[in-house]
């Protein structure tokens, strides 16, 4: 699911960014995300959960944000709907695992820290992979209903 140095998004065949596309902002994650839970939606004849969306924007959000400001940026991103779930995979350069350290009284006004206890609060399912050729990948699953 992770190969190094390679991004791609599945998306709707003849939308704009279809196939292997360089993703690496917060943003552009997001609109992946949001192009392939709408393309599960409409596949399914269902209404997309607003909530759902939004667990697995802000799920997305973090793992790259955070593979950027401590992992060396992002070497691989990918998403896709497994069974009830969505899948996203973020890979970087980084072979430090996250760690979720617990704030306290006085730290509670510093902007950062927060990231990895929301993934993993958000998520059903959170693995981190060591990469062979060094780094890793974070693999989440949120439920999209």
């Amino acid at each position: 699911m992770c190969n190094e140095h390679r991004t791609e998004t599945t998306v709707e065949p003849g939308s704009r960014g279809y196939g292997t596309t360089r993703l690496c902002r917060p943003a552009e994650a997001r609109r992946a995300v949001e192009r392939v839970v709408a393309e599960r939606c409409r596949a399914a004849r269902t209404p997309c959960d607003p909530d759902a969306l939004g667990d697995a924007l802000l799920v997305v959000s973090e793992l790259t944000t955070n593979a950027i400001l401590h992992g060396g940026g992002v070497t691989d991103f990918h998403v896709d709907v497994a069974g009830p779930c969505l899948r996203v995979s973020v890979s970087d350069r980084s072979d430090e695992m996250p760690v979720a350290g617990a704030l306290e009284a006085r730290d509670r006004h510093r902007t950062g820290g927060r990231g990895w206890p929301i993934v993993c609060r958000l998520a059903r399912d959170v693995r981190v992979s060591e990469l062979p050729s060094g780094g890793k990948c974070i693999t989440a699953e949120v439920a999209l209903s």
